[in-house]
């Protein structure tokens, strides 16, 4: 037997004597079903937090709890159907790549149009829980946006990179604003995330209230009120890392999310069935932080890059309680907050925008001096007409007590009509009106 022959034999037996490689599960038995969410068996220490599932061969979800014993999976589906002892298996991420493709269509959670396709993919994948662009390297906001609405360009200015939130009840105007956010943009792209929205609702906000013009350059992703809370959280992921990749490549994205709320409400949704414990109105304490790292992925790019996310999120109030647990949570997050007020919707004006209630933190930078001291006139008039109008509708006022409340009065019908303008070409057009309205001359 030659030398090789001999080394060859030797390696041989090694190779034979060495224990065999470990064969890595990757199916799993269903113990359980309850609600929105399946327990598994055989996949811990394999599937980890956020791993894609697929139950029954059908049936997809992510894992969102380990315990040790079995793993969690919150289903984006109905479970109608599903027992125990049926297949689960482990898959791997499908890679979403937004691309120019994706512009003009109304997706699901899953990056999917209403046939079930895939648009054309982009060239690069997205992350759906990344960071923000690091704190000490973002840069500041950006110039004023012109929005075509006379309250926002004056007295809540909306600028490059900013993030407001839109607080309304339901039936207040809220998405006719949104919408008129979108059709009033000079953005590269709007991406619009309608999570909790009604089924019905989805077709007309895109045909109508956006319309075919804007949609040129929208994506729209959407999770209607009847789906799981899985495929809420996802689809509104999807949506933020969508802003984010055009963001990327230097574009500025206008985001605009409906609603916060819902968003919450799936979250609280996910983490009850899983254990955790329920606090302020049965949101579990990490329902919070996930309201601030999504809203954080928002907002200026980091320098060197020239893209910016300028975001609205709304957020439905109910009850009008500005003071209840996610209301509160945003308003400490956000660069400022538009409120649209009920008795406003009422008496026909629209937006319904509650100026004394409102404010754009981009001021007083945002405006020069001249502008910030009409605008300061202007609130001070209108706080004097809402402290007066009682007094003034019952007839216990006498003309000229108050020399402040008589011009807010005298002032207040070309007051209103100025709020109710849409449309306004340039800022310095809204500050003319605004000139015009109550009486200072330029």
């Amino acid at each position: 037997m030659t030398r090789l022959q001999e080394q060859t034999l030797s390696e041989l037996s090694a190779a034979f004597d060495a224990p065999l490689p470990r064969v890595v599960t990757r199916t799993g038995t269903v113990l359980s079903c309850a609600g929105q969410t399946v327990q598994v068996a055989g996949l811990c220490g394999q599937a980890g937090i956020g791993a894609r599932m697929v139950i029954d061969g059908t049936r997809r979800g992510d894992v969102i709890a380990d315990d040790g014993q079995s793993v969690t999976v919150a289903l984006y589906g109905s479970s109608q159907g599903l027992t125990s002892g049926l297949r689960a298996e482990l898959v791997p991420e499908s890679a979403l790549r937004p691309g120019p493709d994706w512009l003009g269509k109304v997706l699901d959670y899953d990056g999917r149009d209403a046939f079930g396709t895939h648009p054309r993919p982009g060239q690069d994948a997205v992350d759906l829980f990344a960071s923000p662009p690091p704190a000490g390297h973002r840069r500041t906001l950006g110039g004023r946006l012109t929005t075509g609405y006379a309250a926002i360009d004056t007295f809540l200015p909306l600028c490059r990179g900013q993030r407001m939130g839109l607080f309304a009840g339901s039936g207040v105007g809220k998405t006719s604003l949104l919408g008129g956010l979108a059709q009033g943009s000079n953005a590269d792209v709007t991406v619009i995330a309608l999570i909790g929205e009604r089924g019905r609702e989805v077709r007309s906000f895109v045909e109508e209230v956006v319309g075919p013009d804007a949609m040129r350059n929208t994506v729209v992703f959407a999770a209607t009120s009847d789906q799981p809370p899985a495929a809420k959280l996802r689809a509104a992921r999807l949506a933020m890392a969508t802003a984010e990749r055009f963001r990327d490549q230097g574009q500025h994205v206008l985001f605009l999310f409906d609603s916060l709320t819902r968003f919450a409400q799936a979250h609280r949704e996910v983490a009850l069935s899983v254990g955790e414990t329920p606090a302020l109105r049965a949101f579990p304490p990490s329902t919070f932080p996930a309201l601030a790292s999504l809203c954080e992925r928002a907002g200026p790019g980091a320098d060197g890059t020239g893209g910016d996310i300028t975001a609205v999120f709304s957020v439905l109030v109910q009850g009008s309680d500005m003071e209840e647990p996610v209301a509160d949570t945003v308003r400490g997050i956000l660069d400022g907050h538009i409120i649209l007020d009920r008795a406003i919707a009422e008496s026909g004006r629209y937006p319904a925008i509650d100026i004394g209630r409102s404010i754009s933190r981009a001021l007083p930078n945002a405006a020069s001096e001249t502008e910030n001291a009409l605008l300061s006139s202007a609130r001070s008039l209108l706080r004097s007409y809402e402290d007066g109008r009682l007094m003034v509708q019952s007839g216990l006022y006498a003309a000229g007590s108050d020399p402040v409340l008589d011009k807010a009065v005298a002032c207040h019908p070309q007051f209103d009509t100025f709020l109710r303008q849409r449309n306004i070409a340039t800022i310095d057009e809204s500050f003319a009106g605004l000139q015009n309205a109550i009486g200072v001359t330029g």
